[in-house]
């Protein structure tokens, strides 16, 4: 049994003043509130529940910083990037991308995030084995302490007109029965904190009919289904010459998109497709700083929100690898699109401040895109808690209505004491309890790749 005593908690029914969790078994087994302090409890300042990064490509950790120059083609893109991607990828072997997850896991919990939805499409390294990349992925969580929503994904064309992979494409390549055979093999294989979903890189990666198996496997056992969708003008543009329709409206037209599923980006979608999409109860992951960073455009969040839509948050790119920063990015680029402020907060949100209304609807759509049973702090949840240290500057005089605002919009370094996943410590005193030795692993990845791509 572990305990821990705040001053304030926001639990699943709001801010609590003087909380006592009880943990037991990697749950949390009692509440207290006005408690007392026991003999043996961790005292701190300030209790939060912690987030769930819906959206990761782990590997790409790495990448970062690496496709910041101008390229011969004169106007770079998402296109122009991916084809960066690609040669990295090629570099790619088990032992190298176990080492980087690991390191992107620790970061993530460092900064408050708990879980991962990983969406993993890297199916092969040079060798071609058929797990070995996945085994990477499920070592690397369990080294770090993660809870993680293992996301395998189809990616079985170059594209709308493309019916075969080409180049670099072969490392993500599966056929749909080697990839249901794959998924298959994950469901049976995690235990634990670790737990399967299943997907399709998106709808001008996979077919019409493999799409439609991968839906029918998803939607027959409830489990989450994940899927790219209308990052780009440009696959908008081509879904509209193929299939004669928008990517959004198609979906929703041929396909059950239910509640478990989690629709990443969504960026390119007119008003029909929003309201259309909301209603489906479906979340959509967001991810401000990839998203930013790749040039793909802003999703259209007030119209989405005040239509009843749900939103996660996801690092995707990890160009930035904090929740607080993606949630503060979010709203800003709402406001330097609208030229006004406060654009989270829709009519029928949770109140008016607008870092609480982000965070909460981070908290319940992260938990809804990585297949969880409930979100936030209640009695019989899962252990999954960030401390904050209560009189940090980020936080000193803030109230209950404002506490979220500051984490949100402040903007300075994390106020985070520690982080508990299912009951274990996985940060203490502010640094992961691995954190050396997964630098130094990564340090030394990084530089073999950096070392082979002639960069010094």
């Amino acid at each position: 049994m572990t305990a821990i005593f705040t001053r304030k908690a926001l639990l699943a029914s709001g801010w609590a003043d003087d909380v006592r969790l009880v943990i037991v078994d990697g749950h949390i087994d009692a509440i207290e509130t006005a408690a007392v302090a026991a003999s043996g409890d961790h005292r701190t300042g300030c209790v939060i529940p912690g987030l769930c990064n819906a959206h990761s490509h782990a590997f790409q950790r790495a990448l970062a910083g690496w496709t910041e120059q101008s390229s011969p083609v004169g106007r770079d893109n998402f296109w122009t990037w991916r084809e960066r991607m690609y040669t990295f990828a090629a570099a790619m072997n088990a032992e190298r991308l176990q080492r980087i997850a690991r390191q992107a896991y620790v970061e993530m919990l460092s900064a408050g995030y708990t879980s991962v939805a990983e969406f993993h499409y890297l199916h092969r390294d040079s060798g071609g084995g058929e797990n070995s990349m996945f085994d990477a992925i499920t070592t690397a969580a369990d080294a770090s302490g993660i809870r993680l929503t293992y996301v395998p994904v189809l990616y079985e064309r170059g594209g709308f007109d493309r019916p075969e992979p080409e180049g670099s494409q072969a490392l993500f390549a599966l056929n749909l029965d080697e990839f249901l055979r794959h998924a298959d093999h994950a469901q049976q294989s995690l235990h634990g904190r670790m737990s399967a979903g299943i997907g399709a890189h998106s709808i001008r990666a996979v077919s019409p009919e493999s799409l439609a198996e991968i839906a029918k496997v998803a939607n027959s056992s409830g489990m989450a289904m994940h899927i790219h969708i209308a990052e780009q003008q440009r696959e908008v543009d081509q879904c509209l010459a193929f299939y004669e329709r928008r990517p959004v409206r198609w979906l929703l037209e041929n396909f059950d998109v239910q509640k478990n599923w989690c629709l990443v980006h969504a960026t390119h979608m007119d008003n029909d497709e929003i309201t259309q999409l909301a209603g489906t109860t479906a979340v959509v992951c967001l991810c401000p700083s990839t998203e930013a960073n790749l040039g793909d455009g802003l999703f259209p969040l007030r119209r989405f929100l005040s239509a009843g839509g749900r939103i996660a948050i996801g690092s995707d790119s990890h160009v930035s690898i904090n929740p607080f920063e993606e949630l503060r990015w979010l709203e800003y680029g709402q406001r330097l699109a609208a030229q006004t402020r406060n654009v989270a907060v829709a009519q029928n949100g949770h109140d008016k401040h607008v870092g609480r209304e982000l965070f909460v609807r981070a908290i319940d759509g992260g938990a809804q895109a990585c297949g969880h049973e409930s979100s936030g702090l209640k009695q019989g949840s899962k252990a999954d808690i960030v401390c904050l240290y209560g009189e940090d500057p980020m936080l000193v005089g803030h109230d209950d209505a404002s506490r979220l605002d500051a984490l949100v919009f402040s903007g300075y370094q994390l106020p985070i004491e520690r982080v508990m996943v299912d009951g274990d410590w996985c940060v203490v005193d502010g640094e992961h309890v691995t954190l050396k030795a997964s630098r130094a692993d990564y340090g030394r990845t990084v530089q073999d790749i950096a070392n082979e791509w002639g960069v010094r």
